[in-house]
């Protein structure tokens, strides 16, 4: 598959004789990149007003959104997590991301959440409440034997394609400077045709395959160098 674009995959119905039975459709992976951001509704919490909404995937449209999921709350690693990503809410902001947290927990366990735990102080994000777990399924992320979500995070592009999904298990939490990284060179290439190579910050060299593909096929070297992918 070729880096130049990113391009969605369509699931279509599996084509079955008539003589045959109808089997159970497979898809290509269990991954949701390249696929569409799968719809849902649920209750939520804004922390930022301290009143109980609802927040959709309607709301992402147009946007460039990334959707957290995270075992429970009253855990340990969870609110440093949350915390983290509220501390870089302005830079998220400025390049207009909407940061949504999920767990399968109520509304009201959120409120009660954020009023306890000393690290959520000042929080300003609206977090979902997916405590039937439905929404979690849709994204894979929902272990059916504990009642929790895995730390699913999913970035999801203005198109609303998922173009990137980072699951963990809960032992160990994950990195909001990673995930900024990865959102401005996600957009970089979106709005440019460009590709970014690997451990690639904002400022550094990109690949210009959108003119040069016949030149850098076989050739990244004289592109870039080690040093410079790993400066």
């Amino acid at each position: 598959m070729p880096c130049d674009t990113t391009k969605v995959i369509e699931d279509t119905e599996p084509i079955v004789a008539e003589n045959q039975p109808k089997q159970e459709e497979k898809k290509m992976g269990s991954t949701l990149v390249m696929r569409r951001m799968p719809e849902f509704e649920m209750e939520a919490y804004d922390a930022a007003t301290g009143h109980y909404t609802t927040i959709s995937s309607e709301q992402l449209k147009g946007k460039w959104g990334v959707i957290c999921f995270y075992p429970a709350d009253f855990t340990f690693v969870c609110p440093t997590e949350i915390a983290a990503m509220n501390s870089q809410l302005d830079k998220l902001n400025e390049l207009g991301v909407v940061v949504v947290p999920i767990s399968g927990d109520t509304k009201f366990s959120h409120k009660r959440f954020v009023e306890t735990e000393p690290l959520l102080e000042g929080l300003k994000l609206t977090m979902g409440a997916d405590n039937t777990g439905n929404v979690a399924r849709k994204f894979g992320v929902w272990i059916e034997q504990e009642g929790v979500a895995l730390r699913g995070r999913f970035i999801i592009n203005p198109d609303g394609v998922v173009v990137a999904e980072e699951t963990v298990a809960d032992s160990v939490g994950r990195s909001v400077m990673e995930l900024i990284r990865q959102l401005e060179a996600w957009q970089h290439a979106y709005s440019t045709g460009e590709v970014c190579p690997a451990n690639w910050h904002k400022g550094k060299k990109t690949l210009p395959v959108n003119t040069d593909v016949e030149q850098m096929t076989g050739n990244v070297g004289k592109y870039i160098t080690i040093d410079e992918i790993l400066a």
